[in-house]
C-alpha cells in the first residue's frame, strides 16, 4: 500500500505542476509496471479509425519507445476493452488474434491486465500491463491501475484544456489574418493561399488544396504543403470527377466528409491523393450565396490523424472564402455592370447620332465581343431568299474570320443563325453539336461555342448577333441577357436608317414628281400658249403687210398689238425657262448653266467640269441651286461679280456659288434658300452657307452624281458678262 500511495503522489505531483501528458504517460507506465512487478507497460489512444496508438511504453529492459499503430479487431487486450469499456484481464491466449494478437506473440506475452481511460464519459484509450513469465499479474491488478488512469484522466484533461485555448487562440488568430485579408478586397487568388497556408498548419496537416467545381471536374485554385515541396496539384490544375473519393464525395452529399482510410478511395480524385501519399483526408464544402461553389481539403501524409474536430475548425476558413468570392463576385459583377452600361452608351451615342448603319453594326460587334472577352463577334442580316448576309464583324488576334463584312452564306442545319432564325428566340451551341455550312466554317477556325440573340426591327425578325469562342467555358450563363440590350440598339439603328430611307425616298418621289410637273407646264406652254402666240404674231405681221399705206391709225394701232405680242410671248417664253429651262433637258448642265449666267446681271465666272449627263434630278438640283444663288446675289448682295464652280470629285458633285457682297445670308429669310435645303437634303445630299456680313457669301452643295467620274473632264468654261 506505501509503495502503490507513493506511487500514487509521484504521478500526481506531476499533474498538478501541468506536466505535459507525454511526460505523464511515462510516469504512469513506468510507476505501473514496477508496482504490479510486470514486465511491460503501455497507454495506447484510441483514435478515429479502429486504430489503437501506443503514446507511452515502459519495460523491464528499457525498452520505452511510443508510436506503434495496431489495428483493432480480433480477440486481445485492447480490442477487448474498446468493445466493452471495461477492464480486461487476460490469463489464456489460446484464443488470441487480430493484429494485437500478433504483437503479443512477438512479444512473448502469458498474461495482461488493460484498464479504460475515459475522459468526459468518453473512451478515450487503456492502460495494459503485461508479464513474459509464467507468473500471472497480481489478483487485485485492474483496482490498483484504476488510480493511475484517474490520474491521466486528470492529465489529459488539463492539456485538452491547455490544448484547446491554445488552439482556439491560434484558430482565432489564423481567422483574424484571413478576415483581414478580406476586409481589405484582396484578390480570391490571395485568399486561397493564405486560407490553405493557415488551415495546414492550424491542423497540423501536411497538404491543404481550395478547388473550384467544375461541371466535371475541379480547379485547384490554392495549395499549400507543410515541406513547401512542388505540389501534385499546383493552381490551375483540373482534377476529373468521379470514383469514391474526397472531392466528389463532398459535391454529391454537400457535407463535409473525412475519410480516415485513404486507401481505399477511387477515381481521378484519389490518384493524386495516393501519389503523394494520403493516409487520410478531410473535405469541407465552400458554399457561395447558398450554393456549392468548391471544396476545401486537407490531409496528412504521416501515420497521424487529422483532429477529430477538424471539419468545424475548417468551417470558419471556408465562410470566410465564401465571402471573399461573393465579395469579389460582387466587384467583378460591378465592373462588368459599369463596363457593359459604358458599351451601351457609346453604341446609343453612335444610334441617336445618326450614324451610318454599317458604322453602328461594326461598333455593336466590336463592343459585345470585348466586353464579353469573346473571340469572336459577327452580326448578320436575314435575306428572304434563303440566305443571311454578314453586315458587322469583329474578332481578337486568335481567330481568323471565318467571314468577311458583305458575305452571304445558306441557312440550315444545327447552328446559331438557323436556330434563331427558325425560332426568334436565343440559342447557344457548342461545336460537338452543330452541322450546316455556317457550322464548318466556324469548326475550320476553331471556334468551340457559340451564342446568338434575334435582332428585331419594326417587331420583325431582322437578323442575328453572334459571340463565340474556341473555350466552350469563355461565354457566361448571361451571355443571352447581356446581350439583348445591344440587339435592341441595333435594332433601334435598323429601324431609324430604315425610315430615314423611305423618308428620303418619298422626299425624292415628291421631288422628281414636281420636277416631272414642272416639265409638263413648260411643254405645255411651248407646244400650246407659245405656239398660238407665234401664229398669232405671224397672221398679225400678214395683217400690218396688207394695210394700206394711207390708213395711218391702223397701222399704228397694229404696231402697238404686235408689240404687246411679243412682249406677252417673251413672257411666255421666261415663264417656261423658269419653271423647266428647256436648254437643260435638252444639253444638260454646260448648256443651261451658260445661258442662265448670259441672263445675269452681274460678271459670272462659270467653270462647269461634269463629263457627260448626270442623273436628271442632280442636274435639276444643280441648276436651281445656281439659279437662285444668282438671284439672291444680284437682289440682295451689291457684288461685283460671283464665281460658279462645278465639279465630280469620288462620286459626289460639288457646287460652289462664291460672290464679293456684303453677305449677311441665312436659311429662312426668305431668299429662297429653305426650298433649295430641302431639295438637295431629298436627293441625300448636304448644302452648306458661309455669309459673314462684309466677306461675302459662299454656298456649297454636295449631290450624290451616281458614280459619275472625271476621268475626261478637264474643261472650263470661260468668265462670261
Amino acid at each position: 500500500m506505501a509503495e502503490e500511495q507513493a506511487a500514487l503522489r509521484r504521478v500526481a505531483v506531476l499533474v498538478a505542476k501541468g506536466a505535459a501528458p507525454e511526460e505523464v504517460f511515462t510516469a504512469v507506465t513506468a510507476e505501473a509496471g514496477q508496482l504490479l512487478h510486470a514486465d511491460l507497460a503501455a497507454v495506447g489512444r484510441y483514435s478515429s479509425g479502429d486504430v489503437l496508438t501506443i503514446v507511452a511504453r515502459w519495460s523491464v529492459v528499457g525498452d520505452r519507445q511510443p508510436g506503434a499503430h495496431t489495428r483493432l479487431g480480433g480477440t486481445n487486450a485492447g480490442t477487448l476493452v474498446f468493445e466493452t469499456g471495461r477492464s480486461v484481464r487476460m490469463d489464456d491466449f489460446s484464443q488470441l488474434s487480430g493484429e494485437g494478437g500478433d504483437v503479443v506473440r512477438q512479444l512473448g506475452i502469458r498474461s495482461s491486465v488493460a484498464v479504460p481511460i475515459s475522459v468526459e464519459g468518453l473512451l478515450w484509450g487503456v492502460v495494459i500491463v503485461s508479464n513474459t513469465g509464467d507468473e500471472p499479474l497480481p489478483a487485485d491488478a485492474e483496482a490498483r491501475l484504476a488510480g493511475f488512469t484517474e490520474l491521466v484522466v486528470t492529465a489529459i484533461a488539463n492539456a485538452q484544456a491547455r490544448v484547446e485555448l491554445r488552439s482556439f487562440a491560434d484558430e482565432q488568430a489564423a481567422l483574424r489574418r484571413v478576415a483581414g485579408l478580406v476586409a481589405r478586397g484582396a484578390l480570391p487568388e490571395e485568399v486561397f493561399a493564405a486560407v490553405a497556408a493557415e488551415a495546414g498548419q492550424l491542423l497540423g496537416a501536411d497538404l491543404t488544396a481550395v478547388g473550384r467545381y467544375e461541371p466535371d471536374c475541379v480547379v485547384t485554385l490554392g495549395a499549400w504543403s507543410s515541406s513547401g515541396a512542388a505540389m501534385p496539384f499546383p493552381a490551375g490544375a483540373h482534377v476529373s470527377l468521379g470514383g469514391q473519393n474526397l472531392i466528389t464525395l463532398v459535391l454529391q452529399t454537400g457535407q463535409p466528409v473525412r475519410m480516415d482510410d485513404y486507401a481505399g478511395a477511387t477515381g481521378a480524385g484519389a490518384n493524386v491523393g495516393h501519389g503523394w501519399g494520403f493516409r487520410a483526408a478531410v473535405g469541407v464544402p465552400i458554399t457561395v450565396e447558398g450554393r456549392l461553389w468548391g471544396v476545401m481539403a486537407v490531409g496528412p501524409t504521416r501515420e497521424e490523424w487529422l483532429p477529430t474536430d477538424a471539419e468545424a475548425q475548417l468551417a470558419g476558413f471556408t465562410e470566410l472564402m465564401g465571402t471573399a468570392i461573393a465579395n469579389a463576385q460582387a466587384r467583378v459583377e460591378l465592373r462588368h455592370y459599369a463596363d457593359e452600361q459604358a458599351a451601351l452608351r457609346r453604341v446609343a451615342t453612335l444610334v441617336a447620332s445618326g450614324a451610318p448603319s454599317q458604322k453602328v453594326f461594326a461598333a455593336v460587334t466590336e463592343e459585345i465581343g470585348r466586353l464579353m472577352s469573346a473571340e469572336f463577334a459577327s452580326m448578320s442580316r436575314y435575306d428572304e431568299d434563303g440566305m443571311a448576309t454578314a453586315v458587322g464583324m469583329w474578332n481578337s488576334t486568335s481567330i481568323p474570320l471565318p467571314v468577311v463584312v458583305g458575305n452571304r452564306f445558306s441557312l440550315g442545319g444545327q447552328n446559331v443563325t438557323t436556330l434563331v432564325f427558325q425560332t426568334g428566340q436565343p440559342a447557344r451551341i457548342d461545336d460537338s453539336e452543330s452541322s450546316g455550312a455556317i457550322a464548318d466554317t466556324a469548326s475550320q477556325r476553331g471556334i468551340q461555342v457559340a451564342v446568338g440573340v434575334p435582332v428585331r426591327a419594326g417587331g420583325r425578325l431582322w437578323g442575328v448577333v453572334i459571340v463565340a469562342s474556341g473555350d466552350k467555358a469563355s461565354l457566361p450563363a448571361d451571355t443571352e441577357a447581356r446581350l439583348a440590350g445591344f440587339t435592341e440598339l441595333a435594332g433601334t439603328a435598323i429601324a431609324n436608317a430604315e425610315a430615314q430611307a423611305a423618308l428620303a425616298a418619298s422626299r425624292a418621289r415628291i421631288v422628281a414628281a414636281s420636277d416631272e410637273a414642272r416639265r409638263r407646264i413648260e411643254r405645255d406652254l411651248h407646244d400650246g400658249a407659245q405656239q398660238r402666240l407665234v401664229t398669232l404674231a405671224l397672221r398679225l405681221r400678214e395683217a400690218q403687210e396688207a394695210t394700206p399705206p394711207g390708213a395711218v391709225d391702223m397701222i399704228t394701232a397694229l404696231d402697238e398689238v404686235a408689240a404687246g405680242l411679243d412682249a406677252a410671248l417673251e413672257e411666255v417664253r421666261e415663264i417656261a425657262r423658269g419653271i423647266h429651262p428647256a436648254a437643260l433637258a435638252a444639253g444638260g448642265l454646260r448648256p443651261a448653266l451658260r445661258a442662265l449666267a448670259r441672263r445675269s446681271g452681274i460678271r459670272v465666272d462659270l467653270r462647269v467640269q461634269v463629263p457627260g449627263r448626270l442623273p436628271s434630278p442632280v442636274e435639276i438640283a444643280a441648276y436651281y441651286v445656281v439659279s437662285e444663288a444668282l438671284a439672291n446675289t444680284a437682289k440682295h448682295a451689291n457684288a461685283g461679280a460671283v464665281r460658279v464652280e462645278i465639279a465630280v470629285e469620288d462620286g459626289v458633285l460639288r457646287v460652289t456659288v462664291r460672290d464679293d457682297g456684303r453677305g449677311g445670308a441665312a436659311f429662312g429669310d426668305g431668299s429662297g434658300l429653305v426650298g433649295l435645303k430641302d431639295r438637295v437634303e431629298a436627293l441625300g445630299g448636304r448644302i452648306m452657307l458661309q455669309s459673314l456680313p462684309n466677306t461675302g457669301t459662299t454656298l456649297e452643295v454636295h449631290l450624290p452624281a451616281g458614280g459619275v467620274s472625271v476621268h475626261d473632264a478637264n474643261r472650263s468654261e470661260p468668265a462670261v458678262d
